[in-house]
């Protein structure tokens, strides 16, 4: 064996527990809390890509299609691939003049900018009280369901407690009352463990 110099041993990690986050916002803060471990540590932020653009159209076009009956099964998806690019062309020549029709009214860019995002800001707030009033109305029928299930469980309860009121004694009824809330209790305490944590 050759009697170099050794390498000291790497420091040890400690293990984190894997925590599966259940929500966009956890796991955020998971990635945030990864990053705050070791503050020194340079992050990378990406440029800003640069916008897409289509493909020129080509000089000269080998593969004309025809107008004779008898294509084969492939010239459709063919066809299809060409139409496809050609609306997404027309549609980044639509967006490129839409720009160019505010910068003709002499709009500088920055404030060109601060348009559009005051445009995309109205828009959200738009989806997010259309979001809203879904989930309001989503919430009040599910209440009201609510609700009709538990009075049709109040009206049951009622029913059996008139029919056996008379057939048992009081302390048979407190008895099976107590066992009940013990019972809920017991449901309350598993509710409140948390969820996917691993490796503890």
């Amino acid at each position: 064996m050759a009697t170099g110099p050794t390498r000291p041993p790497r420091p040890r990690k400690e293990p984190q527990p894997l925590v599966i986050p259940r929500s966009a916002a956890e796991e955020q803060r998971l990635k945030l809390e990864r990053l705050m471990r070791n503050p020194d540590k340079t992050v990378p932020i990406p440029e800003k890509l640069n916008e897409w653009a289509p493909r020129p159209p080509p000089e000269f076009v080998r593969d004309v299609m025809g107008s004779s009956a008898g294509a084969g099964s492939g010239e459709f998806h063919v066809y299809r691939h060409l139409r496809r690019r050609e609306y997404q062309r027309q549609d980044f020549m639509d967006a490129m003049a839409e720009k160019v029709g505010l910068v003709m009214e002499n709009i500088p860019c920055d404030q060109l900018q601060q348009k559009l995002d005051e445009e995309y800001q109205k828009k959200l707030e738009q989806n997010k009280i259309v979001a809203e009033e879904q989930t309001a109305k989503r919430r009040k029928k599910r209440q009201k369901l609510k609700e009709k299930k538990m009075m049709a469980k109040k009206s049951k309860i009622e029913q059996k407690s008139e029919h056996t009121d008379s057939d048992r004694s009081p302390k048979q009824q407190t008895s099976e009352e107590e066992d009940g809330d013990a019972s809920e209790e017991e449901e309350k305490d598993n509710t409140n463990e948390p969820g996917f944590v691993m490796g503890r």
